[in-house]
Parts: C-alpha cells; sequence; structure tokens
C-alpha cells in the first residue's frame, strides 16, 4: 500500500518530499511500540548485581557489604566500610522502605535525590564502589547469565542505565509488613513517644525528613583512623566546605547547602525497624536504643527509668517482617559459544 501524494506549498523553496520525510518519522514513531519490561526479570538481575561484588572497582565488595540482609539491609557497624583505598565516616542506613524515602543520606544529599541516581551515585563514588560505567557495562556483557537476564527483562543488552534500573526495582522490594502488636508497656511508651517524639519523628516513617542539630557526640574513630579521616577531608573537600583540613566535626546538612545555620544538622531518621538496625546516630555512636533515649532524656526529655523502657517497648513495637532474600551464586565470566561470531 502506497502513502497519498500531500500537495505541500512552501514559500522557502523547500521540496515537498523534504517536508514530509520528518512528519512521517514522527508519525511512525509515535506508532513503534515500546518492549515490555517484565519486572520479575528485572527484580531478579537486580538480586545478582546488588550481592555481586564485580559492581565495585576492584572486585571486592558490593551494595550487600552494607547492606546486608543478615543486619537489617544495614551492615550493624558504627561505621560504613567503603572502596579500600578508605573507610566511611558515617553509619550505614538501612535499605528498608527505601522506595517510601524522601531523603536518602544523613546530611540530606543532592535535593531531589531518588533511588536510581543515588544507587548511580554509590556504583560511580571514589569512597563507594568506585566503578566506572563503561567498565561497568564490559563486564557485565561477558556474564552471559546476566545477558541473558537483560534480553528477558528489559529487551536489550547489558547497559548502565538498564543497571541501574534493575537495582532500583530490587531495592523497591525491601518493604516491611505490619509491626509488632503492642502490650501494655508499649501502649505507656506510646504516649510518651506523642509527648516527646512525635515534633519530628512524624507520619509513616516516623521523620519529618528535615535537618536538626541535636549535638550527638562525635565519634572519635573517625580522625583517629587514617582511613576514616582521609575519607571525611575527601568529602568535606568535594563538598566545599570551608577549612576542610582542619574541621574536627561533622558538618551535616551545611555540605550540602553551605548554611550555617544546618552546622551539624542531619536528616531525622525513619524509625521503622528501628529495633534491628543498631548501632544508632549518623556516626554510630551508640550502640544500643537504651543508650539513645538516655541521650534525649539527659539532654532535655527529663525521662524517668518506668518511662524510658515504656518509650524502648514502643519503639521495638515498630518492627514489622522483613523480606527473606537469599544471595544468590554468582554467575561466572564465560565466553560465548560462538564467539567467533558474536562478541560478548
Amino acid at each position: 500500500m502506497s502513502l497519498p501524494s500531500i500537495s505541500v506549498r512552501s514559500g522557502l523553496g523547500i521540496a515537498p518530499t523534504l517536508l514530509l520525510v520528518p512528519f512521517f518519522t514522527l508519525l511512525l514513531d509515535g506508532c513503534t511500540p515500546q518492549p515490555q519490561v517484565d519486572q520479575d526479570a528485572l527484580v531478579e538481575l537486580g538480586t545478582y548485581l546488588f550481592f555481586d561484588n564485580r559492581l565495585s572497582g576492584d572486585a571486592s565488595i558490593s551494595c550487600a557489604t552494607c547492606h546486608d540482609p543478615d543486619h537489617a539491609w544495614a551492615d550493624g557497624t558504627a561505621l560504613s566500610q567503603t572502596y579500600p583505598a578508605a573507610d566511611g565516616f558515617r553509619n550505614s542506613k538501612s535499605l528498608l522502605n527505601v522506595s517510601q524515602r524522601s531523603n536518602y543520606y544523613w546530611d540530606g544529599g543532592p535535593a531531589g535525590a531518588s533511588v536510581a541516581n543515588v544507587t548511580a551515585e554509590m556504583i560511580g563514588g571514589k569512597l563507594f564502589l568506585n566503578l566506572n560505567d563503561r567498565l561497568l557495562t564490559e563486564r557485565l556483557k561477558q556474564i552471559p547469565a546476566y545477558v541473558d537476564l537483560f534480553e528477558q527483562s528489559l529487551a536489550e543488552i547489558p547497559s548502565y542505565e538498564g543497571a541501574i534500573r534493575a537495582l532500583e526495582a530490587f531495592q523497591n522490594t525491601l518493604t516491611t509488613q505490619g509491626s509488632t502488636p503492642m502490650g501494655e508497656t508499649a501502649q505507656r511508651g506510646s504516649a510518651v513517644f506523642e509527648s516527646n517524639c512525635a515534633s519530628c519523628h512524624s507520619g509513616e516513617g516516623y521523620t519529618d525528613g528535615l535537618p536538626h542539630a541535636m549535638r550527638v557526640p562525635e565519634n572519635p574513630d573517625i580522625t583517629a583512623d587514617p582511613l576514616r579521616h582521609t575519607a571525611f577531608r575527601l568529602y568535606l573537600k568535594d563538598h566545599n566546605v570551608p577549612d576542610h583540613m582542619s574541621l574536627r566535626e561533622d558538618p551535616g546538612h551545611l555540605a550540602q547547602t553551605g548554611d550555617e545555620r544546618h552546622r551539624a544538622a542531619f536528616i531525622t531518621p525513619d524509625l521503622r525497624q528501628v529495633a534491628d538496625t543498631a548501632p544508632y546516630m549518623h556516626n554510630g555512636i551508640f550502640d544500643t536504643l537504651d543508650d539513645v533515649v538516655a541521650f534525649y532524656s539527659d539532654g532535655g526529655m527529663d525521662l524517668s527509668l518506668e518511662e524510658s523502657s515504656d518509650l524502648i517497648a514502643f519503639l521495638e513495637s515498630l518492627s514489622g517482617t522483613i523480606p527473606h532474600i537469599e544471595e544468590p551464586e554468582m554467575p561466572p565470566y564465560e565466553v560465548s559459544q560462538n564467539w567467533a561470531e558474536v562478541s560478548n
């Protein structure tokens, strides 16, 4: 079937055929069916990638190094591990319910962040996985199992953008279900919480998503450990923090805004599953919920021993069922069987 001819009169002297080409190109592009995403296969791909050390520059660590399912998707340590040339100076946040957050970093991070762009920053960041996007793509192409999953999930060859989509899809499955039934002690603790904590710990996730300076003690390990100290200085330098070579206190949200009013202010943490995500605070300075409650009580809440105990019982009741995910066996690098005809 031939397309009907259309007479086009142009005072610019442009040939009618040339005007029709972009018109029909746009028409046909709009009718081109988009490949369907196989969401189950995308989550499966993301699960593999999350646990795969090959997503770090020297293939020594993975996303799961700091977000371990055995530690409620945090890492159970005060300060995170990072790329081997340095160690972290902040506590790893749990990824539970990450799809429901609007803030992902202790200091607020860049405005408008999303699970996808935070994931990309974690992969490429020199203090995190430190892997170039092109090298990541080439590694994925050398793993036939990943080639198959990319084709099945996204109908494409392995790509950096596709890897980010898969990791985002996987992380969005890390959602807790329900909560622990409250006994009498927790119910009393709920009243203590409403009177003392709810102004900042509000909403479904028990956070207002805003920065607050709470005068949390500094963690001395940050300056005592050369690798952590180096990472701290580098972070301050990269964020143009004044006096980055002499500062000994974490500037918090100031590193993101440059506003002196935000010095030492950190985003209110989500309290869902808080009983399972010790140590606490941005620098892991408190080992237990008892330590946290004592800090706030001494700082002005002035709770009795019974009120403190009740409050802790309430906080423990905020834990629900954590999704159980087994770490998969990593697929190996392999040469394609038809390597002479088709490159990996």
